[in-house]
């Protein structure tokens, strides 16, 4: 739900701020959030070889996600290309768990995922974005590259953890290196925006609570959950998202958009079965 509330907070923020300047700063300063946050968790021991080479593969899908969605979203505009980046995270992730763990995904996960897509399909189909849209290749490529970076970074982080590195410094260590690989874009953009009032406000939301506390509640999941149900469960996001762009931005929603947004619901309560009696 924490994701959710990116495109609102963008919205309120100044008008002259560019999609690459927020979001290599809400990186930045979410890697700075993450490892403030991670001094309040237990020590554990330096970080082995594997483990760096795996946050290492991780880091890299973060600095792949930014890029590759707001290109998606420039070609495509911004609902098409949301759908595109997040439809294909869960599927992307599925196949990289199935090929780590050498299993088939779960009947209900695979239930649970068809529905909420299906869900976030309609819900993102009823805004009043998506009328004569084009399918642009460069667009949908990019919008693909987001969910599959997106899915790489979360089974990585997943990955770290079941080796034992603290779930909150994982996820600092991948966005770390993500920040290291993004910041040159900030030389390429104008940046006077985040000096003000508003820039600052909004960047604080974006980088400690966007990223800091939904990547420190992100990784509590990944100690009980697969990384493909936790990607699956936050298509919640754009259901939340949505919900404040009617409720806050006075926004329009169709009929077709609310039912959409009841099936993500029906479909996360699939998922949420299947993770509780896998957990039990």
């Amino acid at each position: 739900m924490l994701f959710g509330t990116t495109g609102t907070a963008t919205a309120l923020g100044p008008e002259a701020a560019t999609p690459w300047g927020i979001g290599t700063l809400r990186i930045v300063i979410g890697a700075a959030a993450l490892w403030a946050l991670a001094r309040t968790r237990p020590r554990i021991a330096p970080l082995r070889r594997q483990q760096r080479t795996v946050l290492l593969l991780g880091g890299l899908g973060v600095a792949a996600y930014q890029p590759g969605f707001f290109l998606g979203t420039d070609r495509l505009g911004v609902a098409l290309g949301t759908m595109i980046a997040l439809t294909t995270g869960p599927i992307a992730a599925g196949c990289i768990d199935g090929v780590l763990s050498r299993q088939l995904p779960s009947r209900s996960w695979v239930t649970g995922t068809i529905v909420m897509v299906g869900g976030v399909i309609l819900l993102l189909w009823g805004g009043p974005d998506i009328a004569g849209v084009a399918l642009d290749p460069v667009g949908v490529m990019g919008s693909a590259i987001a969910g599959l970076g997106y899915a790489v970074y979360a089974v990585m982080a997943r990955q770290a953890v079941l080796s034992g590195v603290e779930s909150t410094t994982a996820l600092a260590w991948e966005h770390t290196v993500g920040a290291v690989l993004l910041i040159p874009a900030l030389f390429m953009v104008p940046l006077g925006w985040a000096a003000d009032p508003d820039g600052i406000a909004m960047l604080l939301h974006l980088g400690v609570l966007t990223v800091g506390v939904a990547y420190l509640l992100y990784g509590i999941g990944l100690r009980t959950l697969d990384s493909s149900t936790a990607v699956s469960i936050t298509l919640v996001e754009p259901l939340t998202a949505t919900l404040l762009a009617v409720t806050v931005l006075d926004e329009a929603l169709n009929t077709r958009g609310w039912v959409g947004a009841v099936i993500v619901l029906i479909g996360l309560g699939v998922i949420g079965r299947n993770a509780r009696a896998a957990t039990a």
